[in-house]
């Protein structure tokens, strides 16, 4: 299974909380989504069967990266951050110091158990289809990062372990037919990414 998160936006390259607000991919992340498709081809997928948020960011990465005819999963969208939504960690910090999205409420928006309720339903969902074929899953960085830690049975808030640049990638499967993280933040690019945790 593979995990892509969606290419730079306007808000994630100036780190701004971005949920339901629909922005589209600036020209690097557009760049960013073509260079994921390159990733995506060497990992020699079989059959993939792909599911998109139905977000216009992702839904923008998955025809970039050359994932024709994915299907809307609304399951996949962000972490809903209610009142949050468009502040930046630095901004929210002002008034609740030491905040994150993984160890605080989020007022007006999910709790970690509602957003990992949704992950264990995404994976139920494909594990399934994995023996047979491979899945892509293309959404956003918090909520990717939460599959990653529900697919390693980890809490959900684990998932703050496993920072996700915008246009990465990530391999989900198997050692010894235990649920394991084969590759991780996978890029054709050396340089940083900004945006890693929006």
């Amino acid at each position: 299974m593979v995990l892509l998160r969606h290419g730079e936006t306007t808000w994630s390259s100036q780190r701004r909380h971005t949920s339901h607000t629909d922005l589209p991919l600036t020209p690097l992340g557009e760049a960013q989504a073509r260079s994921a498709g390159l990733v995506l081809k060497s990992l020699d997928l079989r059959d993939p069967l792909v599911f998109t948020s139905p977000r216009l960011r992702a839904r923008q990465t998955a025809d970039l990266a050359g994932l024709a005819h994915a299907e809307i999963d609304d399951d996949l969208t962000e972490w809903d951050y209610g009142d949050y939504e468009g502040l930046t960690t630095v901004q929210i910090r002002e008034t609740v110091p030491g905040w994150t999205v993984w160890t605080a409420p989020v007022p007006g928006g999910e709790t970690a158990e509602q957003v990992g309720a949704r992950a264990d339903r995404v994976l139920s969902r494909v594990e399934p289809v994995l023996s047979e074929r491979d899945v892509v899953l293309v959404g956003h960085g918090h909520f990717s990062r939460v599959l990653i830690a529900r697919w390693a049975e980890f809490a959900v808030t684990e998932g703050r372990r496993f920072a996700m640049s915008t246009g990465a990638i990530s391999e989900l499967g198997y050692d010894h037919d235990a649920r394991t993280v084969w590759g991780h933040n996978l890029t054709t690019r050396t340089e940083s990414i900004e945006g890693a945790t929006r």
